[in-house]
């Protein structure tokens, strides 16, 4: 299916529904979203501007205003919104359009869109409206009886920790918060005993963290996996193996470009389907909190259609 064109001869304008996430970088980028509003509306498109208290409210609304039938949902924020986008969509034959204007923007590094100009990322996602965008990946989580679906990483670990610890702080604000909050949590953190099934193997793995990947990056460009694609029906599972904290922050400026993956205690394979479990660890997705292990995931191939 392709996106009609916003207007033609005998129709009024096509809708859009663009969400924004007011808090979105800490407020940095506040005005970043009807900024992007404005852009789509003067491309010739109905836009419907949806905003809320919080995050719980933005999701109702947007359920209620793609039940009533858009053209495309448009989120303006980080990968949080991302997060949001991709489970209203879970389902339907929409697109979702990414406006960047968060802290990480891991999936939009993924999908190679233009960060901290929203008129650019706007340009991008009109231009694939008319080409039809593309179909990637999704990632699927089941915890609790409750499915989640996930554009980018799905971490349990270290790296989910440290998460939870950053989202405990309100200062400081930005990239620098994780940074600290991982030094603070590497401080206390200790390995951790796994049960891994993956693709119906079953392996018990010590590990400071394992992560599963439709992306590329977490934390706003820390490349875990360098080489995943995120249209090739596989999740590339990451597992860093119990290292001391001099190893650890040793290898750690590595990642960032992507040169870990040849350490002895890094390892990274492609699978299916994997079911984690670990005692009093939590999940997190595209930096989103999930659920306390046991956690089931899988692909779902080209589950998520993006203007990109």
């Amino acid at each position: 299916m392709k996106p009609p064109a916003a207007e033609n001869a005998s129709s009024a304008p096509m809708k859009i529904a663009v969400a924004l996430n007011p808090a979105a970088s800490f407020g940095r980028t506040r005005n970043a979203g009807h900024l992007a509003a404005e852009f789509i509306r003067a491309a010739g498109w109905d836009v419907v501007v949806l905003e809320a208290e919080n995050y719980d409210a933005l999701r109702r609304s947007v359920d209620r205003m793609l039940a009533t039938g858009v053209e495309a949902l448009v989120v303006v924020g980080g990968d949080g919104m991302v997060h949001l986008g991709v489970n209203a969509l879970a389902g339907l034959d929409m697109p979702l359009g990414i406006v960047p204007a968060g802290t990480g923007n891991d999936v939009a590094r993924l999908l190679a869109l233009p960060l901290n100009d929203p008129g650019a990322a706007c340009g991008r996602l009109l231009d694939a409206l008319e080409t039809g965008g593309r179909r990637i990946d999704a990632g699927r989580v089941i915890a609790g009886g409750k499915t989640t679906y996930f554009a980018g990483v799905l971490s349990a670990g270290f790296d989910a920790a440290v998460n939870e610890r950053a989202n405990s702080w309100s200062w400081p604000r930005g990239k620098s918060r994780y940074n600290l909050a991982m030094v603070r949590e590497l401080g206390s953190f200790r390995r951790i005993t796994y049960t891994v099934t993956a693709d119906d193997v079953t392996w018990r793995q010590p590990a400071l963290l394992i992560s599963l990947a439709n992306g590329q990056s977490i934390g706003g460009g820390m490349k875990i996996t360098p080489e995943a694609v995120p249209d090739d029906g596989w999740l590339d599972m990451f597992m860093v193996k119990p290292l001391s904290r001099l190893r650890f922050l040793a290898v750690f400026p590595k990642v960032f470009a992507g040169k870990h993956t040849g350490h002895p205690a890094v390892e990274i394979r492609r699978v299916r389907k994997v079911r984690l479990e670990a005692e009093g660890v939590v999940a997190y997705a595209d930096g989103e909190r999930i659920a306390e292990l046991p956690v089931d995931v899988d692909v779902v191939p080209a589950g998520l259609w993006v203007l990109a």
